[in-house]
């Protein structure tokens, strides 16, 4: 039994416990609500709380406890001639062990003692299992007795609902801060160890990106050149692309469906748009480099110009395409949410529709407006695998979109593959590109903000 469906068990408990809070409340008053503080739904709501959150503890906390003790258990079975051994070979053999479990044949598997530790192992995890299961239970039942014995018709459900869901939206935003502070904090200490390496100055101002392919730390030429300038530009010149297609195209789109078609046409249109976010990105990469790319290749030639195969001009075309509906479909939304009074008296006052949309909707559209090209932006610095395919791996130092190019987050992805030492100058780099990229994508937060600032002040 795993995990996810101890989970939806725990979920139909949780669901059971708030039909019969609510039934409870309605059978209390015999149906005369006005005798209830809060409403019967309130009711169910709080002893379904009062099931999830043990639930959803146990949950988290069983599993961790519960892994640790049956490898303690398993590894006291085993005999001590493999207990006395070095604790990497033991672990070795745990793995081995859980692979067993997992239905993987390995090489050990034909080994009696590993066998009978797995299906010891096997046994273990399905008591615990089964303790979690009857632990929830208790808990539920305990729950809802505690609930029906305490309840009285003035029971304050409501004010307990709303304090314990926002102590819940409090703890949620609090682990988002702390989770966005510890990627902050590992990209900049690995990043410290790089810069150790390699001098900051060569990092953010050189002009040559060649990492050598390093297996060991002791090889022989491990270390490289690691001027990241090259891949900015890269990653500025195909981003810069994709949003000369993207933008244009998108904010025009939600202009037409906002304000010229009918909600009929609008839904269809809007759907079909959506699409191109859902399919996935190596689809775009085939799609660049098997059309788009040849097709650009041919038609530079008819014209004279020399464009590569793999060129930055295919990649951010085909990235431009992906990302429309980012910007189409916020700025949408954006736009149906400014109050038709604006629009009633822009037309009022004489003003044409293409003066209204142009003077007052997106005006005080704007802040929405410039969150979605944000959005478009951060989604087309951040994409891989168009750029693999249709850009290439090459860090050329150039502007050209005729030509190859690569981004930083190819390059993060390339330099963490393979097997090398964590502590050489190549795999560090990958941490350096991170923070660079935060602290990029940082300060275009910074000026958006700035834009919607001022806009907003001039139109409120």
């Amino acid at each position: 039994m795993n995990l996810a469906t101890i989970g939806a068990f725990a979920l139909v408990l949780t669901s059971l416990g708030y039909f019969l809070g609510r039934r409870r409340a309605y059978s209390s008053v015999d149906g005369n609500l006005q005798k209830l503080h809060s409403l019967p739904p309130y009711h169910g709501l709080h002893v379904a709380l009062r099931v999830a959150l043990p639930s959803v503890a146990l949950l988290v906390v069983w599993p961790l406890l519960s892994s640790h003790l049956i490898s303690t258990m398993v590894t006291s079975s085993l005999p001590s001639e493999i207990r006395t051994q070095d604790p990497h070979k033991v672990e070795m053999i745990l793995n081995d062990i859980r692979r067993i479990n997992n239905g993987n044949t390995i090489a050990q598997g034909n080994n009696s003692t590993i066998k009978d530790a797995a299906e010891y192992q096997s046994m273990l995890e399905q008591t615990s299992d089964l303790w979690l299961i009857a632990v929830i239970i208790i808990i539920s039942a305990s729950t809802y007795l505690w609930h029906r014995k305490r309840f009285n018709p003035q029971l304050r459900a409501r004010h307990t609902v709303e304090k314990t869901l926002r102590i819940l939206l409090i703890s949620c935003s609090t682990i988002s801060i702390f989770v966005t502070i510890g990627i902050f904090l590992s990209l900049l200490f690995e990043s410290i160890n790089f810069f150790s390496l390699v001098p900051i100055g060569e990092f953010l101002f050189g002009l040559n990106w060649s990492p050598q392919m390093a297996i060991r730390e002791d090889q022989v030429g491990s270390s490289g050149t690691f001027g990241s300038v090259p891949l900015i530009v890269g990653t500025l010149v195909i981003t810069f692309i994709a949003m000369i297609i993207a933008v244009p195209i998108g904010l025009m789109s939600a202009i037409y469906m906002s304000e010229y078609s009918n909600r009929r046409l609008r839904s269809v249109i809007k759907p079909l748009l959506e699409v191109l976010a859902g399919i996935p990105t190596v689809v775009y990469g085939f799609f660049a480099a098997l059309t788009i790319a040849p097709f650009l290749r041919r038609t530079g030639k008819l014209i004279e110009l020399d464009i590569a195969s793999e060129s930055a001009l295919a990649a951010g075309l085909v990235m431009g395409i992906m990302i429309i509906p980012f910007v189409s479909s916020l700025s949408d939304d954006v736009m149906n949410s400014v109050p038709q009074s604006l629009r009633n008296g822009a037309l009022a006052l004489g003003a044409t529709r293409s003066e209204m949309i142009l003077q007052v909707v997106v005006p005080a559209a704007l802040p929405g407006i410039v969150g979605s090209v944000l959005l478009a932006v951060s989604r087309a610095i951040g994409e891989t695998m168009i750029v693999v395919m249709a850009a290439g791996l090459a860090a050329n130092l150039t502007v050209n979109p005729f030509e190859s190019v690569t981004t930083m987050t190819v390059q993060m992805v390339t330099l963490l593959v393979g097997d090398q030492e964590f502590g050489s100058a190549k795999t560090l780099a990958a941490f350096a590109l991170g923070l660079l990229l935060f602290v990029i994508t940082l300060a275009l937060n910074i000026v958006a903000l700035r834009i919607v600032r001022k806009y907003r002040e001039k139109y409120d």
